[in-house]
């Protein structure tokens, strides 16, 4: 290839977000990220993906951290490096729908606290559940000169999901006013020469940035990586070696290594990249030894191609079945969950929709009966509450489950009040800053548990003085 055509290939490092996210459940503490922001700031990644999916909810429910001071400390590390964070849509970060002024208000306060790209995706890929997130980060972006909307595209497999499929989806989402595409396959289900007819044919029918995000759960992950930045993928998100593969992405080191000489050469110093990764390995060693870190979602499981089944579902679902002593019917729910799938129109399968497949098939299995009992997520899918999905629903089981109730077929988020005033009020006595009443939209009794541990913290309560009954916590 001629020097004209060098397109070295951009980085987004995951190892602060979904790469622990994966591999230990969203454990690691901010305290421990802090040391080695500055060398990772020195990398010359495209963006470091650092907060939103599960780590708000861990952040609060078992660190006892506020996640927005979080977000705060990174801003303030890393100088020279974009901050990324992944948004469910008019889920935010939390498990159900909220109204248009929460989406907005979180948007302009995650983008005001120190997030650049917002990447915002729908368990249903509905894009109506995505314009209100769309809309305010371009609203803040032009008020502020920051904030870039990138729509994820969750990618799954069925007969409905054509290449014509991804093409319209992309040609749509130009239309909405985003800044660029993510191919998000959370599960590791894109294969590498599926990967480069679909990166070309989504080129072909946009010209938005396509950015590419898998998991090693199948094993495939590097060489779809290969074939996608071979067909053009302007983006690639990796995780430092110590916790890459397995549920997590490829390792950053080796696609540097693999594309440097080409065209595609990231020029990104390996000596650097060594030393971070050295910084986090005795780290991973930890969370091996105190069993955070199971050794059984390191591997590669084939079977991930089968059910499509995300990394993170699994885990849940061995935590889910190991509380009910149920451990042996591993297999019976891995293959209920596809049937629960087809049940519910097809989805693909990432938080939330993951979850609520994958509950209900636990459900399922340990119940006897198939949809004898029903969570309120899946009534809700059912009635429509989580968008369109691109099959009908079975309405055998929309008979069994929610028998005569009617469906919504608009947007959700339609039918919903504003609801910033109302949430302020019920949570005011323990505000502290405005992002306070996000915190409590999203995990009301998480947040209100963290506010009352938080308060003990400043007041320096001592045990006598505990208040037990309503939860503070003393020192």
């Amino acid at each position: 290839m001629s020097e004209q055509v060098k397109k070295p290939i951009k980085i987004t490092e995951t190892i602060l977000r979904d790469a622990h996210q994966s591999l230990i459940a969203t454990r690691m503490p901010t305290e421990f990220m802090l040391p080695i922001v500055d060398k990772m700031d020195q990398v010359g990644y495209h963006s470091v993906e650092c907060w939103g999916g599960a780590t708000f909810d861990a952040s609060l429910r078992f660190l006892k951290e506020d996640p927005w001071d979080r977000l705060r400390k990174l801003r303030d590390g890393f100088k020279h490096t974009k901050l990324q964070m992944l948004f469910r849509g008019q889920n935010i970060l939390g498990y159900r729908p909220y109204a248009d002024d929460v989406v907005e208000n979180f948007v302009q306060k995650s983008i005001a606290n120190g997030i650049d790209i917002i990447r915002i995706f729908d368990c249903f890929n509905d894009l109506r559940n995505l314009q209100a997130a769309v809309d305010a980060t371009n609203k803040f972006k032009v008020q502020e000169g920051r904030g870039h909307a990138q729509v994820a595209l969750s990618y799954t497999l069925g007969d409905a999901y054509t290449l014509e499929y991804w093409m319209n989806t992309a040609k749509r989402i130009e239309e909405m006013g985003a800044d660029s595409i993510c191919i998000k396959d959370m599960a590791g289900l894109l294969v590498p020469y599926k990967a480069s007819e679909m990166i070309k044919a989504m080129k072909s029918a946009t010209k938005l940035p396509i950015q590419l995000h898998t998991h090693y759960t199948s094993g495939v992950a590097s060489m779809t990586y290969l074939k996608a930045v071979e067909a053009g993928v302007d983006v690639i998100d990796t995780a430092m070696s110590p916790f890459a593969l397995g549920t997590s992405q490829p390792a950053t080191e080796v696609m540097v290594e693999t594309f440097r000489g080409t065209p595609y050469d990231t020029g990104f110093d390996q000596n650097l990249l060594a030393e971070i990764a050295d910084y986090f390995r005795p780290y991973r060693d930890e969370c091996l030894k105190n069993g955070l870190l199971n050794p059984k979602v390191m591997g590669v499981d084939i079977k991930t191609l089968l059910y499509q089944v995300p990394g993170g579902m699994l885990s849940n679902m061995v935590s889910q079945l190991k509380e009910q002593n149920a451990e042996d019917r591993y297999y019976d729910v891995l293959q209920e969950i596809p049937r629960v799938r087809k049940d519910l129109g097809e989805p693909p399968l990432v938080t939330p929709s993951s979850q609520i497949v994958g509950t209900q098939a636990v459900f399922n299995v340990l119940m006897g009966e198939r949809y004898k009992m029903a969570t309120k997520e899946t009534k809700a899918v059912l009635r429509g509450e989580y968008g369109q999905t691109i099959k009908p629903m079975s309405q055998e089981v929309v008979d069994k489950v929610i028998p005569g109730e009617e469906r919504i077929t608009c947007r959700y988020a339609d039918l919903l009040e504003n609801e910033m005033d109302k949430l302020e009020s019920e949570m005011k006595e323990y505000k502290q800053q405005d992002e306070d009443v996000l915190s409590y939209a999203l995990f009301p009794q998480v947040a209100m548990d963290f506010f009352k541990y938080r308060q003990a913290q400043q007041e320096k309560v001592d045990m006598t003085q505990a208040d037990t009954k309503n939860g503070a916590y003393p020192v």
